[in-house]
């Protein structure tokens, strides 16, 4: 790891106001694959990517949801510096992705990341 690169993944890093995923739906894209659903948005002047994590209930228990978005947000974190800097992104599990393995969730959104052209 380059001295200059942080892995760190911040909670200024993630979306948290509904009025932001909103934007997010309203202004943005979004790919489907199997596991996941990605919503992507371009935001002039924002600095940063940005993520946010949908979890829903119909998924299973808290133990399940929580799992999966542990595991969605290393996989961001893990991958932030290979994003675009100005663009926001909403991450909504769907329900295989419960019973995916960590590489399944990995490999699905890299896929969907580079359909949607915000990987640099």
């Amino acid at each position: 790891m380059p001295p200059s690169l942080s892995y760190s993944f911040s909670k200024e890093r993630r979306l948290k106001r509904a009025s932001e995923f909103e934007r997010v739906r309203r202004d943005g894209s979004s790919q489907r694959g199997k596991l996941l659903i990605l919503g992507s948005a371009v935001v002039p002047d924002s600095g940063m990517s940005r993520a946010g994590f949908i979890t829903a209930r119909h998924l299973g228990s808290a133990v399940g949801r929580n799992r999966v978005r542990r595991r969605l947000r290393e996989i961001v974190r893990q991958h932030q510096h290979a994003l675009r800097k100005d663009v926001w992104m909403v991450v909504v599990a769907r329900p295989a992705a419960v019973n995916a393995s960590y590489q399944a969730l990995e490999h699905e959104w890299l896929r969907l990341a580079s359909r949607a052209s915000i990987l640099l």
